[in-house]
């Protein structure tokens, strides 16, 4: 790629309809195939997205403790292929992430999804299950009617914003101060990471985006679920932790108070932590 960019150049793939797909691959390389060496990070579904700055205070710890950590992204985001035509339902990515790990030689891993990463997660833990571990979710969606997810505020405030081209310096920052609870979380640095991306991103991205309601197929996902939620979510509402628990065959849920959307960010060092010990538990 010749763009220059803040997020940091690693890896792309080519897909079918040459779709690329650019991803981070950093860690443990000596043994692709190994189920409990590799984690893979799927990001949310804000404007200006990418996997870089959704997970850059995470995957390098995990890296450091001697996984492989991939972190692609999503087609519709960070320096991923964006076509306008397209319909970004859960499906498509389901699809679009399945290709991914078979050209990359990757058949069975972790998934770590937060928002519509977490959703990706559940659906291709259900169409493949052979081929996840186990899953760590942080508020995930998927998990209550559509309905429901647009009468949260972050998500009526995303929606005008991106849908009406009113993104810049000041509306984006005021669009991300709603991720978290403290504020103080939301620099320079991450409003220049996400600028960019979100003036290349098509409308379709959000308005087409389709994700169906999972909670009762939940009991089919067989392998163990570790997942986070903070009790201020202005995105996905905390109820939905409760459902994960209620439904899932083997799952542990932590709900943290003075969090907003963005456990991983807020709570980085809990996070990395409980994280880094379910992955090398053997159960």
């Amino acid at each position: 790629m010749t763009q220059v960019s803040p997020i940091p150049v690693g890896k792309q793939v080519v897909l079918d309809k040459d779709m690329t797909i650019h991803y981070h691959d950093s860690g443990n390389n000596g043994d692709n195939d190994s189920s409990d060496n590799i984690v893979v990070f799927l990001h949310g579904s804000g404007p200006g997205a990418s996997g870089f700055s959704n997970f850059k205070q995470n995957y390098p710890v995990f890296a450091e403790h001697g996984y492989r950590v991939i972190v692609p992204d999503l087609p519709g985001y960070g320096l991923s292929s964006k076509p306008e035509d397209n319909e970004y339902i859960l499906d498509y990515f389901v699809g679009v992430l399945h290709q991914f790990l078979q050209i990359t030689g990757i058949s069975r891993c972790t998934l770590v999804g937060n928002s519509l990463g977490g959703a990706i997660a559940l659906k291709y833990a259900l169409d493949y299950p052979q081929e996840i571990t186990k899953l760590i979710l942080m508020a995930p969606g998927g998990v209550e009617e559509r309905e429901t997810y647009f009468r949260m505020e972050g998500i009526q405030k995303m929606m005008s914003l991106f849908t009406g081209r009113q993104l810049n310096a000041v509306t984006m920052r005021e669009l991300m101060s709603l991720l978290v609870y403290d504020a103080a979380h939301i620099n320079d640095t991450l409003i220049a990471e996400r600028l960019p991306v979100c003036d290349t991103q098509p409308t379709t991205v959000l308005s087409t985006m389709r994700v169906p309601n999972m909670t009762e197929r939940l009991g089919e996902i067989a392998c163990p679920v570790l997942g986070f939620w903070g009790t201020d979510d202005k995105f996905n509402p905390a109820s939905g932790a409760m459902k994960i628990m209620e439904h899932c065959r083997d799952a542990r849920m932590l709900l943290i108070n003075r969090c907003g959307h963005w456990v991983m960010v807020e709570h980085r060092e809990t996070f990395n932590r409980l994280c880094l010990e379910f992955l090398d538990s053997k159960i």
